[in-house]
Order: structure tokens, then C-alpha cells, then sequence
């Protein structure tokens, strides 16, 4: 992967957006197709990359990998490796992963809301109290 140019024009108006915008700010740590869905099943408690993987199927093993580790870099993901044979290792939310709960909660209901408005019933099943509180 090349190196970032820190003096850019384009990392410069980043920064400027960064710091001016928290919308900005929360989608440069969980912004992204698969961070959010990554997140939102981890609100159940700690998993393992395969139940994470199961709860995902239609995540690469490249994908997941990534974006636990950029979860993690975030300080939002915690990765706990036990040292034992074969190795064990469980990724859950940090303390700043868990003061992400009711924005996915929100976003879920938006999701729901706007399907019924937009689409029809199609997440008839799908209330907030299937959801992970």
C-alpha cells in the first residue's frame, strides 16, 4: 500500500472536515459497509472471528479481518488472544464501542421505520426487542 501524503490538499480539507464536523468524525471510525454490521452484532457480547464470520456470511475473511483490526486500532473492538492451543481468541466492544449502542439501536429503527415507509413491511419481524440491548 503507498504512503500517505500528510501534507495533501485532499488529507488537509480531510482534517479541516474532521475537526469541524462530528459527523465526519464518527464516519471516519465506523463508516464503511461492514464496520456498522461488525459492530452491531458484537452487541450481544464477545465473539469469535468464526461466529462473527457465521453471523456474516457475506463478509470476506480479508474484510473481517480488516475492519476488526481497524475496530480495534479505533479503540472501539477489544481482541482478547488466550494462550492456549489451539489459540482462542474474542473480540468484543470497548468502552467507547459500548457508548456506540444507541446509535445502532437508532439506526436500526431508522432501517426499519423507512423500509415500512419505502419498501413495504419487509422487516415485519424485525422490532427493536429482537434486537440486542
Amino acid at each position: 500500500m503507498t504512503a500517505i501524503k500528510e501534507s495533501s490538499t485532499i488529507q488537509e480539507n480531510k482534517q479541516f472536515a474532521f475537526n469541524q464536523c462530528p459527523v465526519t468524525y464518527i464516519m471516519q471510525r465506523i463508516g464503511g459497509h461492514w464496520k456498522p454490521i461488525i459492530l452491531f452484532h458484537l452487541l450481544t457480547g464477545s465473539k469469535r472471528y468464526n461466529e462473527l464470520k457465521r453471523a456474516i456470511p457475506t463478509i470476506t475473511e480479508k474484510m473481517l479481518i480488516q475492519h476488526l483490526k481497524q475496530l480495534e486500532n479505533d479503540n472501539l473492538v477489544v481482541r482478547v488472544a488466550k494462550p492456549v492451543v489451539p489459540p482462542y481468541v474474542t473480540y468484543s466492544l470497548s468502552e467507547s464501542g459500548e457508548r456506540l449502542r444507541p446509535v445502532l439501536h437508532a439506526m436500526a429503527n431508522w432501517a426499519i421505520e423507512d423500509a415500512e415507509v419505502n419498501a413495504g413491511n419487509i422487516y415485519a419481524d424485525k422490532r427493536m426487542s429482537n434486537f440486542p440491548e
